[in-house]
């Protein structure tokens, strides 16, 4: 499933493609023929991204809610765009260029109550200008689960997913077993500022890079996609040596190393 970054840039792109122009709605696969049919025409406002979902802005005050979950994704075509390929839910068609939709878990037209209703289930976004990280925390200081099942709830930290949890984890030496409550205020402060590192140079990059350039010995932008994580789908641990083993954790594989995380 695509982590917040991902999302993210998606926002930008679909502002700086279809932003401020009439658009174009369809549905070539049929199963959003009447959400597309009520966009068809109308001005795109502007795209926000908040976690993992994702939010356009139409004149008359609709708002299209778009969560990509574990098989969507966008594709862009020059305008004309060429016939639909594959089972597009949205076909949205700008002055330059075309963006399909197909796989989304959710593509709904919800209105500004219903995307308000929706960001109210989450939790803070590091990557929003607006994130509150002490109450984020704060939340996380009270919970009785694992840290690392914990960052995965939406509803405390919104945007992070598997590959993200593992590393800052990871960075900030802490088992994911351990109790979120039992992390001191350093650690969880460790925890907030190492994911929203990852997830702004995720933004920048187009690509999770979690490593440090200066230990793999080359830049981001060269390394082997092997080379860009330390634990996720790693077997031995880059720092020691140790191999890395992974514990179940909101039914997701979370990887850690059994001696740099205690």
């Amino acid at each position: 499933m695509p982590e917040g970054h991902t999302i993210h840039r998606a926002a930008r792109r679909h502002n700086a493609l279809l932003a401020r122009h009439p658009v174009r709605g369809s549905s070539p696969q049929g199963r959003f023929a009447t959400g597309a049919a009520e966009l068809d025409g109308r001005v795109l406002l502007g795209v926000e991204a908040v976690g993992k979902h994702l939010f356009h802005r139409w004149e008359g005050g609709e708002v299209l809610h778009i969560h990509l979950g574990l098989f969507g994704r966008f594709r862009e075509h020059p305008s004309p765009p060429p016939p639909p390929r594959g089972a597009v839910r949205l076909r949205m068609e700008g002055p330059q260029t075309t963006i399909d939709l197909s796989g989304p878990t959710a593509c709904d037209l919800v209105g500004e109550a219903g995307m308000e209703e929706i960001v109210a289930r989450l939790g803070d976004d590091p990557l929003r200008p607006d994130a509150d990280p002490d109450r984020a925390l704060a939340d996380l200081a009270r919970r009785r689960v694992p840290i690392g099942a914990a960052l995965l709830d939406q509803r405390i930290i919104a945007g992070l997913g598997n590959v993200f949890r593992a590393e800052a984890l990871f960075v900030c030496g802490i088992d994911p077993e351990r109790e979120a409550r039992s992390l001191s205020a350093d650690e969880l402060r460790c925890v907030w500022d190492a994911s929203a590192r990852m997830l702004r140079d995720g933004v920048r990059r187009g690509r999770i890079v979690t490593t440090d350039p200066r230990e793999i010995g080359r830049p981001a932008s060269r390394m082997r996609r092997a080379e860009r994580t330390y634990v996720y789908r790693q077997e031995t641990c880059r720092r020691c040596g140790s191999a890395i083993g992974t514990v179940t954790l909101a039914n997701r594989p979370c990887y850690r190393c059994p001696v740099c995380q205690r």
